[in-house]
């Protein structure tokens, strides 16, 4: 996408990447019983450290509880009601796999639902339910700080956040606000200037957060941002939320002016992210998409994901071609909002930020099958998740394996020769 993006959506380009895309097999390191994987973390660590990262921000969501694939957009639009499905073989069974009530994917305890907060009562049920799938543990937490900071003075702050987990462009987009928000408290808190670098990981549609916010750090952005901040500015006072009007106030004018950051720069990670929003390199120094994918095809385009029907159906239960939420949560896939003011707001937004809609449309840019965005570097990496088991909790198709904590020592190796080396 273009310096100066303004929201337009990614344009799903399927031709090879190039120089921008490396090819990886994770090797899983159990770090808490290797003293040299301990060793080669803290080397990692120093080298981050003189490359001036002050931050590192582990942002994610869950993928209980939270319409994980967006089918309630889908079923709203009327797919199979409508008979948009008829003549595309094995769609009912594909939609199926990705349904709440029919993926595998168990509920959260009580019933609970998006907004999550962003709260350590509520992280920790995340890792009581799920573990280290498809979620930063307060242990994977605790394990990066002393492994990364064992050799240094002067620590590297590490960072959990969970978003609210809203699967649609409102709550996105409000995420994005509050997202701005903590950046810059990260910023005044530990005095970031010119030469130090915020890091932030961000699993699944955490990255689309981020996505907006380089929109957002644009400076020439103006108008289209004043539109955005209006809008939500709008719902927050309808549904009290006085929290992302105040911060749209504080962030509004040093976005205007450049000095956000107050000179920092801003290096994003995703992991697992679903091509959608486009994002605007304006706005950061380094960016880098990693998603586990082992090659399906026999056309030889490796870069793509398999999206044929019905043979996805067989495939997707073990994980076998990869991240499935990564290639399926794509454009015109959504929850949808609870109210009639958020999905007023909903609709403005998405006016905005991504043009297509209709359950078709949602199926042309699944069978796209980009794995990675048109900005940034990209990894494609073969976490060694897909071991044959049909038990949705061992993968939650292919989209679990980023977290692991048998994968942090690939994922940061990875991240310092992509980034910092």
């Amino acid at each position: 996408m273009p310096i100066e993006n303004n929201f337009q959506h990614d344009e799903l380009s399927r031709k090879n990447p190039g120089e921008r895309l490396t090819v990886r097999e994770m090797t899983p390191t159990a770090l808490p019983e290797s003293s040299s994987g301990q060793d080669e973390m803290a080397v990692l660590g120093t080298c981050i450290s003189h490359t001036g990262v002050r931050v590192i921000v582990l942002l994610h969501g869950s993928v209980m509880g939270t319409d994980l694939f967006g089918v309630q957009r889908l079923d709203e639009l009327g797919g199979l009601k409508r008979g948009y499905s008829r003549g595309v073989a094995g769609l009912d069974a594909l939609l199926a796999l990705m349904r709440e009530d029919s993926n595998g994917i168990p509920l959260l305890p009580g019933g609970l639902k998006p907004p999550l907060a962003n709260d350590e009562p509520t992280k920790n049920l995340l890792d009581d339910q799920l573990g280290d799938a498809g979620n930063f543990t307060n242990a994977y937490l605790e394990l990066m700080k002393q492994s990364l900071n064992r050799d240094l003075d002067h620590p590297i702050q590490c960072v959990r956040e969970l978003w609210s987990c809203e699967h649609h462009h409102l709550g996105r987009a409000m995420a994005a606000v509050s997202m701005l928000g903590r950046l810059r408290d990260w910023v005044e808190a530990h005095k970031l200037g010119q030469g130090d670098r915020i890091l932030v990981q961000a699993h699944g549609q955490a990255g689309l957060i981020l996505a907006l916010v380089s929109n957002l750090l644009c400076v020439t952005a103006n108008s289209s941002r004043t539109r955005l901040f209006d809008l939500l500015s709008n719902f927050a006072s309808q549904v009290n939320r006085p929290d992302i009007a105040s911060t749209i106030q504080r962030v509004a004018p040093l976005l205007s002016n450049g000095t956000f950051l107050n000179g920092a720069a801003l290096d994003v990670v995703t992991f697992g992210m679903p091509v959608r929003y486009g994002w605007d390199p304006s706005g950061l120094s380094k960016l880098l998409h990693i998603v586990n994918h082992r090659n399906m095809r026999t056309d030889g385009k490796t870069w793509l994901s398999k999206m044929e029907l019905p043979q996805i159906t067989m495939e997707m239960p073990i994980a076998w071609g990869g991240d499935y939420v990564q290639e399926l949560a794509v454009a015109g896939s959504d929850a949808v909002p609870t109210t009639d003011a958020a999905k007023t707001a909903n609709k403005a937004l998405w006016e905005l930020v991504e043009p297509f809609d209709g359950f078709e449309r949602w199926l042309e840019c699944a069978r796209r099958a980009v794995r990675i965005p048109s900005e940034g570097l990209g990894i494609l990496a073969d976490y060694k998740d897909s071991t044959g088991s049909t038990n949705v909790r061992d993968h939650y198709y292919g989209h679990a394996a980023y977290t692991r904590l048998n994968a942090m020592l690939f994922n940061t190796t990875t991240i310092v020769r992509a980034l910092y080396s």
